[in-house]
């Protein structure tokens, strides 16, 4: 019982370590609008207007 016990906790451990990770690569990335989707941006609002 210790044994298995101390594996669960191990891989709830590791997992929310890996979510912590994954979670502030995606926010502390530098994103980059490509040039497509910003001349689409820019069509869209002189054409509304």
């Amino acid at each position: 019982m210790k044994f298995e016990s101390l594996m669960l906790h191990s891989l709830f451990g590791a997992c929310l370590l890996i979510c912590v990770l994954v979670l502030g690569a995606m926010l502390t990335a530098p994103t980059s609008v490509p040039s497509a989707v910003a001349s689409h941006a820019q069509v869209g609002a002189s054409s509304a207007s």
